[in-house]
């Protein structure tokens, strides 16, 4: 297995990089985020995982280990396969994603290109657990945040705001800080909608 590849850049585009590591030119898939992260430098390392099938062996390169961890995960799902996890990882960064399974936010996975509602369901079900446990977070955080983001819904239904687009807003803000409090919500998302 090819754990890591530390060579030249020779090519770098959004969906792809070409590291050349002792004379040999490997073409290495990636995802918007890990193509965010590479720098223009000459020499490179990226973390890697090598899929293997009867017709390919395709490698796939991380800037991150906890992005490589995530679309390991994301491949043990039933009908989740390589790009579309490299889509997901391309969408949301790793920490959002990885807070989008730990606290079940179905909408946040669904607006995946590609991902559908029963997908995203599959997705929170089968990784729920093994994000909680590997990330060590606390179950009762998770649901302390449910609450908060429930308040904070109330109150800005109470003031007039259609729910749905509340909703998509304190969804944005939470994956971005899930430990606000309720007030913290809410002032940010008045300023978003």
């Amino acid at each position: 297995m090819i754990t890591h590849l530390n060579g030249k850049l020779i090519e770098k585009n959004p969906t792809y990089v070409i590291i050349e590591c002792a004379g040999v030119g490997y073409f290495v898939n990636i995802s918007l985020h890990t193509f965010s992260k590479i720098t223009d430098a000459e020499n490179i390392r990226l973390l890697t995982h090598l899929q293997i099938k009867e017709d390919s062996h395709t490698l796939y390169g991380f800037v991150e280990k906890s992005e490589r961890e995530i679309f390991r995960l994301l491949l043990s799902v039933s009908g989740i396969g390589s790009s579309t996890a490299r889509t997901m990882l391309s969408s949301l960064e790793p920490l959002q994603l990885r807070n989008a399974i730990a606290n079940g936010d179905v909408a946040l996975i669904q607006s995946v290109k590609g991902i559908g509602a029963k997908t995203a369901q599959r997705v929170i079900l089968d990784l729920r657990d093994k994000i909680l446990k590997v990330y060590d977070i606390d179950e009762v955080s998770t649901s302390s945040n449910n609450t908060n983001k429930d308040e904070a819904l109330s109150a800005l239904e109470v003031l007039g705001f259609v729910r749905r687009q509340a909703e998509k807003v304190i969804d944005k803000i939470m994956t971005q800080d899930p430990t606000l409090s309720v007030e913290n919500i809410i002032k940010l998302a008045l300023k978003n909608l």
